[in-house]
């Protein structure tokens, strides 16, 4: 396993970072340290591309959106965007979750896990059962059941579906989500990154990793130029797809037999750590 203080001098020098935001880039207070700040800035500067791939929606990029370089780009929804944070946060790409796998998820979980609620993220915004947890509730948010948060009048009509948040109040977090791929693996793409029950649904197939995947593509960037950065399931494919894959020290005991590499936690600048090595590689090579 590789670390801060014995980096594989054998791969390709880096030409894309990927990283996770909370948990991860992000200190517990959600703000981004001033050595990080610095060390995403010398990224860009030594030609390695920066990329925010995380969970969260679009419209909560902010802390964020003022050190983006470059491209501009972000992966939103674990995959199921990708987004202009330069131009507020102009959807480019929707990966979405279809309202018909996204009904047949409700109903295979509500049977699988009694007591489960469903929030809906959608591109305009998110809304909530009854029953579902509070949080930054937004003033729009409609407040009904998810088979009628998923109606469409007419097949297509309505904004697109990013994810289904799926939250129980009793289970374990690891149990609720491997109760939730036995129940409707076929349907959909389960994953978590809340220390809560609080399980992420996307379309099939649609992860950070498969996202990441075509951004890099596009750019002619292979996986093995790529260096990434998580703490918690959701980042596990990612991990494992990259290159150079770094486990925060924060991260889930999974997250971290899956990668490559471990750095140091969120809160002791665990990314930027690495980032100063990898430009370091850089500049004694150039």
């Amino acid at each position: 396993m590789t670390s801060p203080d014995s980096p594989r001098t054998s791969a390709p020098a880096p030409r894309l970072i990927a990283t996770d935001l909370d948990g991860t880039l992000l200190r517990d207070d959600k703000s981004v340290s001033a050595r990080t700040v610095a060390a995403l800035a010398a990224a860009e500067r030594a030609g390695i591309e920066v990329f925010f791939v995380t969970g969260r929606p679009a419209r909560w990029m902010d802390v964020v959106s003022d050190h983006v370089h470059g491209h501009g780009l972000a992966i939103c929804a674990n995959g199921a965007a990708v987004v202009d944070l330069h131009a507020g946060g102009t959807f480019l790409e929707v990966r979405p979750l279809e309202r018909p796998a996204a009904l047949a998820v409700v109903k295979a979980l509500r049977a699988a896990a009694p007591g489960t609620s469903f929030a809906v993220e959608l591109t305009t915004g998110i809304h909530y059962e009854p029953d579902y947890p509070p949080f930054f509730l937004d003033p729009g948010a409609t407040v009904a059941t998810a088979e009628k948060l998923l109606f469409e009048e007419a097949p297509g009509a309505a904004a697109p579906v990013l994810k289904l948040l799926a939250q129980h109040p009793e289970l374990d977090p690891d149990v609720f989500l491997a109760v939730a791929r036995d129940a409707a693996g076929d349907q959909a793409s389960f994953t978590r990154s809340s220390p809560t029950a609080l399980i992420e649904i996307s379309g099939l197939g649609v992860s950070k990793a498969s996202t990441l995947a075509r951004c890099c593509a596009e750019r002619g960037i292979t996986a093995e130029e790529v260096v990434a950065f998580g703490d918690m399931p959701n980042d596990i494919e990612m991990l494992s797809w990259a290159g150079r894959g770094y486990a925060m020290g924060n991260a889930h005991p999974e997250v971290i037999a899956a990668a490559s590499g471990r750095t140091v936690g969120n809160m002791d600048d665990g990314v930027a750590v690495v980032i100063e090595q990898l430009v370091a590689e850089v500049s004694a090579t150039s």
